[in-house]
């Protein structure tokens, strides 16, 4: 029984390494040639997933029956694909959920905000803008020049950093 209340353990901790360090485990991986091993049913929640409930179900019916080692490995093993076969649905549920996409460049046109450091004529300066509720600093080109402090609206987007402005009119 001590050993499937390993398995279980070392499967927790998996899981939990699995949470805090995915992206450095498959960066270590990507490195040997191994890009994209740990996805799918092979992935490090999948695989924590089987071996915590392999190890928690085996020593379960083991201390609950009084079965032996075999018949605990015959249960916890089916216990552990089912587990690791939700782990990979939950997963793959929420890598495919859309529901919070970033802003993208085209978000950002229309939107108000103020010159931070002034814009020379066919010049760069720096504007603030908020954007799906933060203040985001951009450089800002506009076609006349543009002291601080004054209002503006972004007319194109430039790049993922710089926006051409235009004078809010009053």
């Amino acid at each position: 029984m001590t050993w499937f209340l390993g398995l279980g353990i070392v499967g927790v901790v998996l899981l939990v390494l699995s949470l805090v360090f995915d992206g450095i485990l498959e960066g270590l991986l990507d490195g040997f040639g191994l890009d994209g091993f740990l996805d799918g049913l092979l992935s490090l929640p999948v695989i924590a997933g089987f071996v915590a409930m392999l190890g928690f179900t085996g020593a379960i019916v083991m201390g609950g029956t009084g079965l032996g080692a075999l018949a605990a490995t015959a249960v916890g093993i089916p216990a552990g694909l089912l587990t690791g076969w939700l782990a990979y649905r939950l997963s793959r549920a929420l890598m495919n959920d859309r529901s919070g996409t970033a802003p993208s460049g085209g978000d950002l046109i229309g939107v108000a905000g103020s010159v931070v450091t002034a814009i020379p004529a066919d010049g760069y300066g720096e504007v603030l803008v908020r954007l799906a509720g933060q203040t985001v600093k951009l450089a800002a080109k506009s076609p006349v020049p543009l002291a601080r402090g004054t209002e503006v609206w972004v007319a194109e987007t430039l790049s993922h950093t710089a926006v051409a402005v235009r004078q809010v009119e009053r």
